[in-house]
């Protein structure tokens, strides 16, 4: 179109539906004079009238290239998030894990969620994703190409590679890399803004005057996972009732007959988590090759809900969370009870920060030295 009829389209990254546009645009060149969309732009106007050229620019600042291109915008987004649903709801979606090749059926969060638990390969919410199995054939195709998905540099062997990739921690998408940008939900909100940009924007406060209205508030599903397999449920409630049903665990039972606090359950729920990543079932302490070899056991044996004494799991490490971003965690219910020590003895004890400004003292005298290994403390 420059070359051959001397056209220029402003900013054409940013047309949601070139096609379309294009259309459009043909068809309005024929009702009206091209004068009459354009900015003619002269160049070499100093010189001699036969070597001078008139350009024709054609952008948003005319007020129906601006409307078009909205409207091609919301018509692109309305076309994304249908194909978003379809993916959200579809239970036929068949899938191979790029890491270990075992073989996923049902939905599509069910291989990345894997990915992300086993191999430490986070992509993102499966919620947050569109176009899923083209988005992991590109991923795929990058592998067997034998590059790095996030620097990029490519290997000469398949296990070099591999490596690479866990010793550099390299087990995730180049975030500059703009390919992957059409695979997130988020680049397709705004006209001409990418993710980064909508991230950074601040939300815009309300008017002092304009009442609260929360009506058109939405609450979006927690996809809390279950402790025992890979089942995921939009409300924490349903998957209690999962896990009561189908592994015979019901947590809100042993939190009431044990009088578990908030940070109690965290813990026990962090250390049910390690055991089942482990393969090592805490009811007899067998451990199994598979997950599936383990939850079977579990069920039969009906082990799930045979819990080891309280010492075993209600220590400081399982404060932490085996998975990143385990949403179960963020549905435990606080009780009243919680709100007070649980030792109430401890209550008026004073909390004292040490020292940091020397070192060596404080690896020498710190009270954490009673609560981790030595070694440690030197890192």
């Amino acid at each position: 179109m420059i070359i051959e009829h001397k056209t220029v389209i402003a900013d054409v990254k940013l047309v949601a539906d070139f096609r379309r546009y294009i259309l459009y645009w043909r068809k309005r060149f024929t009702e009206q004079p091209i004068t009459d969309f354009c900015s003619v732009i002269r160049i070499n106007s100093t010189a001699p009238a036969e070597e001078q050229d008139n350009y024709f620019l054609l952008c948003d600042v005319l007020p129906e290239d601006r409307i078009l291109r909205e409207e091609l915008q919301k018509q692109r987004l309305k076309e994304i998030l249908e194909q978003q649903q379809q993916e959200r709801d579809d239970t036929n979606f068949h899938g191979v894990c790029m890491f270990c090749s075992e073989e996923f059926l049902g939905n599509r969060s069910v291989l990345l969620n894997h990915m992300a638990r086993e191999h430490a390969f986070n992509i993102g919410l499966p919620d947050n994703i569109v176009n899923c199995s083209e988005f992991l054939h590109t991923l795929q195709k990058k592998l067997d190409n034998l590059q790095c998905l996030y620097c990029e540099k490519t290997f000469r062997d398949k296990n070099t590679l591999k490596d690479h990739m866990k010793k550099k921690q390299h087990r995730r998408i180049n975030p500059k890399n703009r390919e992957y940008d059409q695979f997130y939900v988020i680049n397709y909100l705004e006209l001409g803004k990418s993710w980064e940009e909508v991230q950074l924007e601040d939300d815009q406060e309300l008017p002092d005057h304009q009442e609260e209205d929360w009506s058109d508030w939405k609450e979006y599903p927690v996809s809390a996972v279950c402790l025992f397999c890979e089942l995921q449920e939009e409300t924490v409630d349903k998957l209690y009732k999962h896990m009561k049903e189908t592994h015979e665990f019901d947590l809100l039972k042993i939190k009431s007959e044990l009088e578990l606090s908030f940070y109690q359950q965290v813990k026990l729920v962090n250390f049910i988590r390690r055991q089942v990543h482990q393969g090592s079932c805490y009811g007899c302490h067998m451990r199994f090759k598979s997950k599936a070899d383990l939850r079977t056991h579990m069920d039969e044996a009906k082990h799930t809900s045979l819990l080891p004494e309280r010492k075993t799991w209600d220590q400081l490490q399982y404060y932490f969370p085996t998975y990143e971003n385990d949403t179960l965690l963020c549905t435990l219910s606080d009780s009243e009870g919680d709100l007070t020590a649980e030792d109430p003895r401890e209550d008026d004890i004073p909390v004292i920060g040490e020292d940091t400004a020397k070192l060596h003292a404080l690896r020498q005298s710190s009270i954490l030295n009673r609560l981790l290994p030595r070694e440690r403390l030197t890192h």
